[in-house]
């Protein structure tokens, strides 16, 4: 304790955050680095697997109900004409009735002076491998001959050449990140998604052994042509998993197989997302709010201890706003005249959520913006159509109002899955709700949080996680005042942190503070709400706050280790108990507070 009130912080980080790699996975993106680093690389969350054949699909997902039904369709106008209200804006059926008519567009050229990359087209991308140019290796070969060889050399060089050529038209076998994403849909690939909604993306299209491929594919990737941190030298490494709140405890398992088995490192320790927040803001209570690209989730923290029954996921995102987004303008017809489809062309979902991070904002009045909408059709080059778009503050309202979302409805695992018959939680599947004291003393020993986060976790219904069905403002007010002491709750009203990429939405932070303060009881003694500023970029804060966590834990009681885990697992009776945190977040409170 007394050397983390002295060190200087840049030489604690650099001393024990070399060798450790923090992977934080999400739906649509993953967040990896080295503990040592300031931010972590972020990289879609996704890979493009070649197939013998054109595809009859070329994203995996694209065969699940996406379908909107005539009554979200009714209840998603309705949305619109609230939110309209709200935003001193024309109704739905006004906007359409005055559309012809123009609009005062005075603020739209200095924002896009600001943007400017927003208006540049995206490219596809090379399916090819590269290969060397044969005219060197040929001209270094014949230089070595005498002068028959040469003359042989010289007569079979144009052979050659074509030869050479036609195998550098060999096609990748697997492209991850943002080049699976920008793969044209002629190509003969498949687009897979591992994570969807916050859990394992199986479905009757996509087996469970493809999906846990596709996640060590995806990570040894970036570990080795990214982070250049090679099989050979893994040992040396250990890994911390900053997983969401959602995940169930078989896919944290599985997560674990994978970094401990296959990826090869040495040790690993599992945190909680929310609680990595609030280290990574230096809180040590805070109300915490996850925006990520498709799931949104609440949790309250107090003096660095997660509270699980005030965990709430809502199934919709910031990809939700960018299909929102796309609805409006074609409804308003300000889109052009071109094929976007976000659910078989990944590269339209990309342009809008350029589109959507670029000029939607929380903000009362009609805001519109001029912008270039890029068309992607098959093969072809980009084309360029600019266009006047409107009720640009409408999509993003819908955190508050999730039915103008109609978040796309995919069926859950099938149950069979979530039956684990061996010793690390066989036990816990004959309950509905199993007692916290036993879960954390046996079964979760690599997992270092306050308390376990799965508490509530329901085995025989028919999802893997409860989903809340209301808007963000009702979820935090519910999360908090769940605590039952108006003490907590005060301060948690006052302490409300946003993260993810959707907490970077112009005007979010008045919006939340005026919608939550309207959503409490008029009968509780709360007057105040108020979000705090956070430290770094909210996208990063869990990373950072498990890089601040894995440094400053000097013990590693919680950690796994890689022999352990292949041998034995984690087994009931086996001796190896849950080890409380509570010491290591002392220790990380007293350095951020030094």
């Amino acid at each position: 304790m007394d050397y983390l009130k002295t060190v200087v912080p840049s030489q604690l980080i650099a001393e024990r955050g070399s060798n450790l790699v923090v992977i934080n996975p999400g739906s649509a993106n993953i967040r990896i680095g080295l503990a040592q680093h300031d931010t972590p690389l972020n990289i879609p969350h996704c890979i493009a697997r070649r197939t013998s054949q054109v595809p009859k699909r070329n994203v995996v997902d694209q065969m699940l109900n996406s379908q909107v039904t005539t009554s979200q369709h009714v209840e998603r106008e309705r949305a619109y004409d609230v939110i309209a209200s709200l935003m001193k804006i024309p109704f739905l059926d006004e906007e359409v009735a005055n559309n012809s008519f123009p609009r005062k567009m005075g603020r739209v050229d200095a924002f896009n002076q600001q943007n400017s990359r927003k208006d540049v087209a995206f490219s596809w991308t090379n399916v090819y491998e590269k290969e060397p140019m044969p005219s060197t290796a040929l001209e270094s070969s014949s230089s070595m001959n005498h002068g028959i060889i040469k003359e042989s050399m010289g007569q079979h060089r144009n052979t050659d050449i074509k030869e050479l050529n036609s195998s550098e038209r060999k096609f990748r076998e697997f492209i991850c990140g943002e080049e699976a994403l920008r793969v044209s849909p002629t190509e003969p690939y498949c687009i897979h998604r591992p994570i969807r909604r916050g859990h394992l993306n199986i479905s009757q299209h996509y087996p469970m052994q493809q999906v846990l491929e596709d996640l060590y594919a995806i990570w040894d990737w970036i570990l080795t042509e990214k982070l250049h941190i090679p099989r050979s030298e893994r040992n040396l490494y250990s890994a911390i998993l900053v997983l969401p709140e959602s995940f169930d405890n078989r896919e944290i398992k599985e997560m674990l197989s994978i970094v401990l088995r296959d990826l090869r490192f040495a040790s690993a320790v599992v945190h909680q997302e929310g609680l990595a927040a609030v280290f990574g803001n230096g809180l040590s209570t805070a109300c915490v709010v996850n925006m990520g690209a498709q799931v949104t989730s609440v949790i309250c923290v107090e003096d660095g201890v997660a509270l699980p029954n005030t965990e709430k996921t809502l199934p919709f995102g910031g990809e939700d706003i960018s299909r929102c987004l796309l609805w409006t303008q074609r409804h308003h017809q300000t889109w052009p005249q071109i094929r976007t489809d976000i659910l078989t062309k990944a590269m339209d979902l990309l342009m809008l959520n350029r589109i959507k991070e670029s000029y939607c904002e929380i903000k009362e009045g009609e805001i519109d913006a001029v912008a270039v909408v890029h068309s992607y059709e098959d093969g072809m080059p980009p084309g360029s159509h600019k266009t006047r778009l409107i009720a640009l503050n409408v999509p993003p309202m819908g955190l508050f109002y999730p039915k103008l979302l109609v978040p796309d409805v995919y069926p859950p695992p099938p149950r069979s899955w979530f039956n684990d018959y061996e010793d690390m939680l066989e036990d816990t599947w004959h309950t509905d709700f199993p007692r916290r004291s036993d879960i954390s003393d046996n079964f979760y020993p690599g997992i270092n949080v306050g308390l376990p986060m799965w508490e509530s976790y329901p085995v025989l219904t028919t999802k893997p996680k409860k989903e809340e069905k209301i808007g963000l403002a009702e979820a935090v007010t519910s999360s908090i005042l769940s605590t039952g002491r108006i003490d907590l709750q005060r301060k948690l009203f006052c302490s409300i942190q946003l993260i993810g990429g959707v907490a970077l939405t112009g005007g979010l932070i008045p919006a939340v503070e005026e919608r939550v303060l309207h959503a409490i009881p008029s009968n509780e003694a709360i007057d105040m709400v108020e979000v705090l500023q956070s430290r770094t970029n909210p996208t990063y804060v869990s990373w950072k706050g498990g890089a601040v966590l894995g440094i400053l834990d000097f013990g590693r009681d919680a950690w796994i280790h890689r022999e352990d885990w292949i041998r034995n697992g984690i087994h009931i009776g086996s001796g190896r108990k849950y080890k409380d945190s509570y010491f290591l977040q002392a220790q990380a409170m007293c350095y951020i507070n030094s």
